[in-house]
């Protein structure tokens, strides 16, 4: 707590925790004994709608393709799509140490909210602090095993999820996503910022939806815009990983849960680019 802090309560129901310097960090929980989790990196957009759990599919799927033991970690409570993409409907087993996360076809561990459900449609009506607690319960409760990367799909914005995560979770970084509108970049920066606030490493920028690529003369049509994601990754100084474009065969790929069938030479790029920084 801040000496102009006038907050009778603790610094964990304080509105200014997060950004407060000397306020009482939350400490980092390392997980269970059954879990040996090498890297966990998440993946944030700030705003939604801009592809981020897509990215974070393909970043996993790509991390995978060359050679990591990787598992997905879906921290969008109440809007999960990870298991929808990746074609995993296999109902959660367990033994007395924990939940065992089921598996992709290429062996990414997955877990989401949406595995509990009876119906994939039926939504998770919950207030912000039992969220909180059900991703804490993703990384404590979950027998991950051995992994040398754990990506976490955040949801969008700035509020309880993100901050759960990078509270209580051994973040080693985290990708930014963005689109190249200019209020999609607004919200982005705003993402960004928490993420320096919070004091944890930014691995990259990525620009979703960049342009559609004719399928006749291979001309870039910039729908949305002209792409700012390098002036916004220089302005902010981080790393620009790369636009990927709007791609109708993602799309397809999504809805029938073989996203890890995509191949992308910017995400082996990007994979090249974060392990190296890992």
């Amino acid at each position: 707590m801040s000496d102009s802090c006038n907050v009778s309560s603790s610094c964990s129901t304080c509105p200014s925790a997060a950004s407060c310097e000397t306020a009482q960090k939350p400490p980092v929980d390392e997980g269970n004994q059954y879990s040996n989790v090498k890297n966990v990196i998440a993946v944030m957009s700030g705003k939604g709608g801009v592809g981020k759990s897509s990215v974070a599919a393909l970043l996993a799927s790509h991390l995978r393709k060359a050679g990591y033991k990787v598992g997905v970690l879906d921290a969008d409570i109440t809007g999960p799509s990870i298991p929808k993409m990746f074609g995993t409907e296999k109902k959660l087993a367990g033994n007395p140490d924990g939940i065992i996360p089921p598996k992709t076809k290429s062996g990414i561990k997955v877990m989401s909210i949406n595995l509990f459900l009876e119906n994939e449609n039926d939504p998770v009506v919950w207030r912000g602090p039992i969220i909180g607690n059900a991703i804490q319960q993703f990384w404590t409760d979950v027998l991950w095993g051995e992994l040398d990367y754990l990506i976490v799909d955040l949801p969008p914005g700035t509020g309880d999820a993100p901050l759960t995560v990078m509270q209580s979770l051994p973040l080693k970084g985290v990708v930014i996503v963005s689109s190249p509108q200019d209020l999609a970049m607004m919200v982005v920066k705003k993402a960004i910022k928490m993420v320096q606030i919070m004091d944890k490493p930014i691995l990259g920028l990525i620009e979703n939806m960049a342009y559609v690529e004719c399928p006749d003369c291979g001309k870039k049509i910039y729908i949305f815009g002209e792409s700012k994601a390098q002036e916004l990754a220089d302005e902010l100084n981080v790393s620009f990983l790369g636009s990927l474009p709007i791609n109708p065969d993602i799309s397809e790929l999504c809805d029938a849960g073989k996203i890890e069938d995509y191949e992308s030479d910017l995400f082996k790029r990007a994979v090249e680019t974060i392990t190296k920084k890992g």
